[in-house]
């Protein structure tokens, strides 16, 4: 494996993710609520302008891999199973909704790499839909994470209500994939 800058960026997502989780869990005396809550939310938009930077940087510098390709998507599941968990033990999420999502990435992933291995993984690729899904979760995640108000807006309800529409993307998204898929399924015996 030839290690590149887009390699890195989604490596140092991962690395991110323990500190990230480890933010909420300091005691008060250590880091004060509000603090928590901004400094979460801010490496949550960090780890997400990572995973746009590293796909572009990989396309720009012609730097692709096979490696990078099976990572990056890991990186960005894992980031946003522990901010749902997360958010789920912090009573700001719910558990079905973060169950609709994470299993869908579950999911969805399983699809693909079955599609891959039977050489048709471009009919499940990743379309508009699951682009648009991926965008309205990540603004739900980062409201839900900084949850204080903002010159009296709250932050909490609109994170509330992104998280309702992704988990609705989500749902209506897996349903694109598995319908293009369908040919496929209805083969096996």
């Amino acid at each position: 494996m030839h290690w590149n800058i887009p390699n890195t960026l989604t490596v140092t997502r991962i690395l991110m993710i323990p500190i990230f989780v480890g933010i909420f869990y300091m005691p008060v005396s250590v880091i004060p609520a509000h603090w928590v809550n901004f400094s979460a939310a801010v490496l949550f938009a960090l780890a997400a302008l990572t995973d746009w930077f590293d796909g572009y940087l990989a396309r720009k510098l012609n730097q692709t891999s096979a490696f990078g390709a099976f990572l990056d998507p890991v990186a960005d599941k894992l980031m946003v199973a522990a901010a749902l968990v997360v958010l789920v033990d912090f009573e700001r999420v719910g558990a079905v909704i973060a169950f609709i999502i994470i299993g869908r990435e579950i999911a969805i992933s399983a699809l693909r790499e079955w599609m891959a291995g039977m050489g048709e993984g471009s009919s499940v690729a990743v379309a508009q839909i699951g682009k648009f899904k991926t965008t309205v979760q990540m603004a739900a995640i980062l409201f839900l994470l900084y949850h204080d108000p903002i010159a009296g807006l709250d932050i909490q309800l609109v994170g509330t209500v992104l998280v309702w529409i992704a988990a609705f993307l989500t749902l209506l998204s897996m349903a694109y994939y598995l319908k293009a898929a369908w040919p496929r399924m209805k083969e096996i015996k």
